[in-house]
């Protein structure tokens, strides 16, 4: 008894704080502030006269398949780089780690990334960058690839909710850099979550 007692706590503990649960709330809010922020001047990125008739993003019906609790593997001795961009820019990153899991009954991995200047700052220094493309991009969605924003988590496991998937600024506006996708971050599947293409 003591043995399934100990077992059942091992569990608890090694997935109950990491796992996650897919709630629709969490992506139709993130659809609602990324709204918010694209319909108001002062933080959209949008050109003038696409803000003048802006009333909402395209996205995909949310679905509970696009989120996942992906394995975390941290990476180890990893050196920073420069990160490619669609401009002169080159912001400093670090591979953080990568992340494995499972869409379809398909196996995929993404690596997960590090801002080495956001990461001195309060509010993003638990911030990871996860920049990917999948069979969607060029088609149904933006051609460059898209990006989801994640926090360290405590365990070895992150929940990846695709349905909060969101264009780079430069698919607005030429005026932007925006930090291209790593080849290796290229999903062989549709990823059909998240912001559509703009137009």
């Amino acid at each position: 008894m003591k043995k399934i007692i100990a077992f059942v706590l091992l569990l608890t503990f090694n997935f109950g704080f990491s796992q996650k649960k897919f709630d629709k709330s969490d992506a139709e809010k993130f659809q609602k502030t990324i709204n918010a922020e694209y319909a108001d001047a002062k933080t959209s990125p949008l050109m003038s006269e696409d803000l003048k008739s802006f009333k909402t993003l395209d996205f995909y019906p949310v679905s509970s398949k696009y989120f996942v609790n992906a394995k975390l593997v941290k990476a180890k001795n990893e050196k920073v780089f420069e990160m490619k961009t669609t401009g002169t820019r080159t912001p400093k990153y670090i591979k953080y780690g990568t992340l494995y899991f499972t869409i379809d009954g398909v196996s995929l991995q993404l690596n997960v990334y590090r801002s080495i200047d956001l990461s001195k700052t309060k509010e993003y220094k638990d911030h990871l960058f996860l920049p990917f493309s999948d069979l969607t991009s060029g088609k149904e969605s933006y051609i460059g690839g898209r990006y989801i924003d994640l926090k360290i988590p405590k365990g070895e496991t992150i929940a990846v909710d695709f349905n909060q998937a969101y264009n780079p600024y430069c698919a607005y506006n030429h005026k932007y850099s925006c930090p291209l996708v790593p080849l290796e971050n290229d999903l062989k599947i549709e990823i059909k979550a998240g912001v559509k293409t703009f137009h």
